[in-house]
């Protein structure tokens, strides 16, 4: 009898694959309108006022995990459902498709097999095979001599459809709920998708003039997009801007503040103008300015990534001003035994969430790829829904 490889989805029929995510999708839903309503409690909770078990979120998942593991993890979610719904239009690499982009591009397909393509911003996207997620290849912004005509031409925020494939979930879960609305690459990582990151890091000392004038339409974009969230009524905005090395940020702090700062507390006062809680995602050490996000106005800071940072010194310097999320090694959970990850999850809880009225949103600190195997999820869904 062969047994099957941690790779065998990949040879899927594509029509296969897309009804294996439908029914994940349909079931996991399903199990989430039945659960007990939990809307207020998880805002309570992400404000450190909560009482009894920290709220969790575990659908942080790639395509990849779901085709791999398929019903046993859709029971999974069935068994556990999650405390928020989190809201994601579409893909980031892959960007909005209006109704009329012809042809378009199959998102399921370019995320599991070889492909290119081109976003609607003109970053060149690639996915190797059995790789997970995708990665820029090219920049359309190549000199500063071409950005008149690209802001003439940038995406229309607020463009009809753009937000409508999570009309149907947002109004399935609303009133139970706490539904998250997602921007993904809302500055800084739209920066570097539009010029070449090394292009840029330069650009902060020798191109300063052109780059606000980018920065300042980039920031447009992104206000008109919150706003829209808030008209939407969603709990809170998740916005991705990965600041953080392995060891530290990726410019001083000094210059962190100088051309970012007062774009980010813009940001943050509008989505708490429309009642929305901010969650800031930013991947590696990024201790030198949670300072000032929590000055700005941040509410849960996204993740506390070990590995990058020191868990029991985030607990102590920003433990009761902000809350957490993540801080579940991605790399522990295909590495560990289940009883290992049972421990490293009631670690996390005990130092990052009880003793600050529950806030911290557990989970893994970042997306679930398809080498955790299957038991080592039964034991963090297990552990992360412990009172």
């Amino acid at each position: 009898m062969n047994t099957p490889s941690a790779t065998d989805f990949l040879q899927l029929p594509l029509a296969e694959m897309e009804a294996r995510l439908t029914r994940f999708e349909t079931q996991v839903n399903a199990a989430l309108r039945a659960a007990p309503p939990s809307k207020t409690w998880v805002r309570q909770a992400l404000a450190r006022r909560g009482t009894g078990r920290c709220p969790v979120r575990l659908k942080r998942l790639s395509l990849d995990v779901v085709l791999r593991h398929d019903q046993a993890l859709a029971d999974l979610f069935c068994q556990y459902p999650d405390d928020v719904v989190v809201l994601i239009p579409y893909d980031f690499a892959i960007g909005y498709q209006p109704p009329q982009r012809q042809p378009r591009l199959n998102a399921v397909e370019a995320l599991t097999r070889q492909a290119e393509w081109v976003d609607e911003w003109g970053t060149r996207w690639g996915h190797a095979f059995g790789g997970v997620g995708a990665t820029p290849l090219d920049h359309p912004l190549k000199s500063w001599d071409q950005l008149d005509e690209f802001l003439e031409h940038l995406p229309d925020p607020l463009a009809p459809g753009r937000l409508d494939s999570i009309l149907p979930t947002l109004e399935m879960h609303r009133a139970d709920r706490y539904c998250v609305g997602a921007i993904h690459l809302i500055l800084f990582e739209r920066l570097h998708c539009l010029r070449h990151m090394e292009d840029l890091f330069a650009d902060f000392y020798t191109n300063e003039k052109p780059l606000r004038r980018l920065l300042d339409a980039l920031a447009d974009y992104a206000l008109k997009l919150i706003r829209r969230w808030g008209e939407l009524g969603v709990d809170a905005l998740f916005v991705s801007e990965d600041w953080g090395s392995q060891t530290g940020l990726m410019i001083s702090p000094a210059m962190w503040g100088d051309f970012f700062r007062e774009y980010y507390r813009a940001f943050f006062a509008e989505a708490h103008r429309h009642g929305m809680q901010l969650i800031f995602h930013s991947c590696g050490q990024v201790t030198d300015i949670v300072d000032e996000l929590i000055d700005l106005g941040l509410d849960v800071l996204d993740p506390v990534q070990p590995g990058a940072m020191d868990l029991e010194e985030v607990a102590r310097r920003f433990g009761g001003r902000v809350s957490f999320s993540g801080a579940v090694d991605l790399q522990r959970l295909f590495l560990s035994t289940p009883t290992q990850i049972r421990d490293e999850v009631r670690h996390t809880m005990d130092l990052l969430g009880r003793p600050f009225g529950g806030g911290f949103l557990v989970g893994p600190a970042n997306v679930l790829t398809p080498e955790v195997p299957i038991e080592n999820l039964q034991a963090l869904f297990a552990a992360c829904h412990e009172a």
